[in-house]
């Protein structure tokens, strides 16, 4: 009797799994709905093509899809993930490798949701929390540019790294059902056309969130708007520390004008910074190609985000060097000075100042110590390359010797970055490489 009622029970509770399993099996592999199902894209309009390439530009898609020596968007580029290394694919028009098999549905669905055709997930490295809110005219312009105004290509797509079991995609899927927006951008009735273009920009095609907002324990954006106070706040990627892009006065905007940040974007400089880092890949095929307009509204946009004072500490005031004899500031004036200034003023706006500097003022030092080991990669700005490079001194100067010139420069003319450990010079010398003096630069057409 206890044996046919314990049977009984397990097949009760056997049912109830099953369709949990069932459902769970469906909702990993489906394929989202799109609005372009119905819709069958077969010639392109020039203008649409056009459209699509300058949609392109505004979400610096050839930064992870091209290298240099490749055709455009064929791949490859390796980007490291805390489960281990996966490769940008191919996605030009070929219809074996790339995404020329792709119906304007499928492109949407990878675009916007992260899915590719046969319900595949795509690891969130593709910022599609970001494009979903592309507007659907942009994603219709995007897969005109693809499919007419890209070359194809047959380069392989390189295999990830992962091992499995971590390889799995499908737990994507409920990753996504947890921190992955929806919706499209909604325009906020109560701001002007000119905020509405400028926050549409920086939170869906721009990204901007995904290098300069900081992660959860879920690798997870902690913030997708204005409306949480992580958003663009500042965060530690790849080696390098995207600054916030807040009206914090010392580690963000905050004593930018609106001017100030349309020039910085427009030509990868101004009297408060040069574009390095990261930020060079994306100033060389992106910003530099926005229209004045777009530029303002990012501009109007970012300056409507308060700073955290708590967070950000007192603000900054310049402080005159006095005589010091620590090794670092013999350092600094034998090999940092000729550039920046005795005075860390640097030579405005060619070389940028140190006095006052985010990396100078910033708790993290990643992005100090990325670049004094490494250099800055050229900038290109109207086609012509910058004169001017930061130099690599991974070869000149031992791990000892760059923490101190970096503590002495993190501490001096009122910087507050504190302390550089040579333990973390000597961390990222291992795994990061000298910038490269070939910048990939794409012309599209």
């Amino acid at each position: 009797m206890n044996t046919r009622r314990f049977a009984r029970t397990a097949g009760w509770l056997a049912l109830p799994c099953l369709i949990a399993a069932g459902l769970l099996a469906w909702y990993v592999t489906r394929e989202p709905a799109s609005p372009f199902e119905q819709e069958q894209a077969t010639t392109f309009d020039p203008a649409l093509v056009s459209r699509g390439e300058y949609v392109a530009r505004l979400g610096d898609c050839v930064a992870c899809h091209s290298l240099a020596g490749k055709a455009p968007f064929a791949g490859g580029l390796e980007m490291a993930t805390p489960l281990g290394a996966i490769h940008a694919t191919n996605i030009t028009p070929d219809r074996d490798v790339g995404i020329g098999a792709y119906s304007l549905a499928d492109f949407d669905r990878a675009v916007r949701q992260g899915v590719a055709p046969s319900g595949r997930r795509l690891y969130p490295a593709m910022p599609y929390p970001s494009y979903v809110k592309l507007s659907d005219d942009d994603v219709r312009a995007l897969y005109a540019f693809f499919m007419k105004g890209v070359q194809p290509a047959s380069e392989p797509n390189i295999p990830g790294a992962i091992p499995w079991p971590l390889n799995m995609r499908w737990p994507i899927a409920l990753w996504n059902g947890v921190f992955a927006p929806t919706a499209t951008y909604a325009a906020k009735t109560d701001q002007d056309a000119l905020w509405n273009r400028g926050a549409y920009i920086v939170q869906g095609p721009g990204h901007c969130g995904s290098c300069h907002t900081p992660r959860g324990l879920a690798f997870n954006e902690k913030a997708l708007d204005e409306t949480g106070t992580p958003f663009l706040a500042g965060a530690l990627l790849d080696g390098w520390y995207a600054p916030s892009l807040r009206q914090d006065h010392n580690t963000g905007l905050g004593r930018w004008s609106e001017p100030q940040i349309v020039q910085f974007l427009k030509t990868g400089r101004n009297q408060h910074a040069v574009v390095y880092g990261s930020m060079t890949e994306a100033f060389n095929n992106s910003t530099q190609f926005m229209t004045d307009d777009d530029l303002a509204a990012i501009a109007r946009y970012l300056k409507s985000l308060p700073g955290d004072p708590q967070r950000d500490g007192a603000p900054w005031q310049y402080q005159a060097a006095a005589t010091d004899a620590r090794p670092g500031a013999h350092l600094y004036a034998t090999r940092c000075a000729s550039c920046h200034g005795p005075d860390g003023k640097g030579q405005p706006d060619w070389m940028p100042p140190l006095a006052g500097a985010t990396s100078a003022l910033a708790k993290e030092a990643a992005s100090a110590i990325n670049i004094t080991l490494n250099g800055s990669q050229r900038i290109v700005a109207a086609g012509v390359p910058d004169a001017y490079r930061m130099p690599a001194f991974r070869e000149q100067l031992s791990d000892q010797e760059i923490a101190q010139v970096l503590t002495y420069m993190r501490s001096t003319w009122g910087n507050t970055g504190g302390a550089v450990d040579a333990k973390d010079v000597n961390k990222l010398r291992g795994h990061t490489d000298p910038a490269s003096s070939s910048p990939i630069i794409l012309h599209m057409r």
